[in-house]
């Protein structure tokens, strides 16, 4: 969802921009849409990707947490009637939502991982540093913020949480720095905690990103089970997908995409069967995919910063039945034991 329906590490910080889909052409190319298809946009957002699938003259199934999404959307649904439907919700969920709306395969699915351009330029919704606004950062508005998690978590818990979903090397010194502070005074504004991170991080004269971008990534990864959605939703797209059905996921920093090339290097191989059927079992792949993911090109990294980190990678359905997949699989990070996460 980067600057179109997302952002990415560095642009957490940013000021407006206008509404870009990132990789768009690289992901109409990749769908090959002709007309009539059935596409789910699983990370609907400002409707740049649906907008562009709609041109094309397929059919969306437009999903997403936000309500604020789906209500600004409304204009969009009145002009194509009824070839574009929303609805609420999370697109781990996207297996259930497709059956109740749609109740057949589909063609394409389209994930664009992340926070919205939208959800970034509104102060209210605690996603920027640049504007002061209420540490917030639930997608839904439902569940704990990020104020909760940063006044409440255990300091080892909330060092475990910068430093892996942010990948920050000084998330020891800043879960500490933060202990010290709440213990005086909680935390209630993104400036607030923006400031305090930057006193402790510091800024190279160079370094064009914020101090504070890392541990607001990971604030906001724990905050909506960012991880979590992402490798429900890859198994859910497997299950709702026709053979020869395409999947398309842009992702924007490095854990997305390990989970997402995991799960495509998995299904494009054939496997061993359960041990308990014969020996000479194999699942048939369940997925063609060249497993190369595809960068945003100069031109459009320089006009849009937020596809500077963006990567894109697709995959082709066969006709072999869905695998049953735990999460475990994905081997995401080790954050189930802390309290708070998933709103």
């Amino acid at each position: 969802m980067m600057a179109g329906n997302g952002g990415g590490e560095a642009p957490v910080g940013g000021g407006p921009v206008r509404h870009i889909p990132v990789l768009l052409s690289e992901v109409l190319d990749a769908l090959s849409l002709e007309g009539g298809e059935q596409v789910v946009d699983g990370t609907f957002g400002a409707g740049g990707y649906s907008s562009a699938f709609l041109a094309r003259g397929a059919n969306v199934l437009g999903i997403d947490r936000d309500p604020a999404a789906i209500a600004g959307a409304a204009d969009l649904v009145a002009r194509f009637a009824p070839r574009l439907t929303l609805v609420e919700g999370r697109f781990g969920d996207l297996d259930a939502l497709v059956a109740r709306a749609i109740r057949g395969p589909v063609d394409a699915v389209v994930l664009d991982i992340g926070v919205s351009s939208m959800q970034i330029d509104e102060a209210a919704r605690g996603f920027s540093f640049q504007k002061d606004g209420p540490l917030d950062m639930r997608m839904s508005g439902k569940g704990p913020s990020a104020a909760d998690v940063v006044n409440q978590l255990k300091v080892s818990d909330l060092a475990r949480v910068i430093g892996i979903l942010g990948e920050e090397r000084h998330a020891g010194r800043i879960a500490r720095a933060i202990d010290a502070r709440r213990s005086e005074q909680s935390f209630e504004t993104t400036l607030d905690l923006a400031s305090l991170v930057g006193r402790v991080v510091g800024r190279a004269p160079k370094d064009r990103i914020d101090p504070a971008t890392r541990t607001f990534q990971a604030l906001r990864i724990f905050v909506n089970d960012e991880l979590g959605e992402l490798a429900r939703a890859l198994v859910a797209a497997e299950h709702v997908l026709r053979p020869g059905g395409r999947l398309a996921v842009v992702t924007f920093h490095s854990l997305e995409d390990r989970i997402v090339k995991r799960f495509f290097r998995d299904r494009a191989e054939t496997a061993e069967g359960s041990r308990h059927l014969p020996a000479a079992h194999v699942l048939p792949a369940v997925f063609e995919s060249d497993q190369k993911a595809t960068a945003a090109s100069p031109r459009e990294s320089a006009e849009n910063p937020r596809a500077r980190s963006a990567k894109l990678r697709f995959g082709r359905r066969t006709e072999a039945a869905p695998r049953a997949t735990p999460l475990s699989f994905f081997d995401m990070p080790s954050l189930a034991a802390l309290p708070g996460s998933g709103a």
